[in-house]
């Protein structure tokens, strides 16, 4: 897998600023796929250019317990799974579990709405194959499992690179109703460098509730002066957004 830079000095979120997304592209050879791809994340889910399509079928989420630890990468909080315990499968490939992590303000837009959190779950299959899970977030009610990480997100507000054990965590308290689920799948990029493309991206339409208190939690994390780490939308270049309605 072309693994999303963990190291936040060589790349920033601000539009102005030489390293900011606009130049992702020129800061390494490696990454030229964020300036010259044509497939890449995130999008804008424009409503009127999606096919809506019942043939995909239901998420096949197969998610249980593992240990985790939580870590402040500079640009966003991640939290890696370390237990190869939970999947999903996706055109009879099995995808598993490997991490969580957040941007704020979301990344996707729906009709050009951006809201205020989203998760990436992100899986992988032994060969390297991109799977990922985007559940977008808007200002409210706190959402229930980042209420359970609260301390955990405290003990590594300080500073890029602190980490934390979190123990045995079940993945499934994201809770998400697989046989009522619709969702948005379009071939996409990484958000991030080194923005690899062909990654299948499923993004459930129902837009979550956070807490704004708890969305300053996990923005403590972006040391730049963006305040955001939300790559800003990307062309779709003709690409085919499907949206299942069961």
């Amino acid at each position: 897998m072309s693994e999303e830079v963990d190291d936040e000095r060589e790349f920033n979120y601000d539009v102005k600023d030489e390293r900011g997304p606009h130049h992702w592209g020129n800061i390494k050879s490696e990454w030229s796929a964020c300036s010259k791809g044509l497939m890449q994340s995130p999008i804008d889910l424009l409503n009127e250019k999606v096919q809506i399509v019942s043939h995909l079928g239901k998420i096949q989420m197969n998610y249980h317990p593992s240990n985790a630890t939580l870590k402040n990468r500079g640009h966003d909080i991640k939290m890696d799974w370390l237990e190869d315990t939970s999947n999903i499968q996706i055109n009879e490939t099995q995808y598993e579990l490997k991490h969580f992590h957040w941007h704020s303000p979301s990344e996707h837009t729906i009709d050009g709405k951006q809201m205020d959190l989203e998760l990436h779950m992100m899986h992988e299959t032994p060969s390297g194959e991109i799977a990922v899970i985007g559940i977008l977030y808007k200002d409210g009610d706190p959402d229930r499992f980042l209420s359970s990480l609260r301390a955990h997100f405290e003990e590594i507000s300080d500073g890029s690179g602190e980490q934390t054990e979190v123990g045995a965590m079940d993945p499934g308290l994201v809770k998400i109703d697989t046989s009522t689920a619709q969702y948005y799948r379009y071939i996409g990029s990484l958000t991030v460098p080194p923005c690899t493309e062909n990654i299948t991206w499923t993004i459930l339409s129902e837009v979550r509730s956070v807490s704004s208190e708890q969305i300053e939690l996990l923005r403590v994390a972006v040391h730049d002066e963006s305040d955001n780490n939300a790559r800003p939308v990307q062309p779709l270049n003709n690409r085919l957004v499907q949206l299942y309605k069961p």
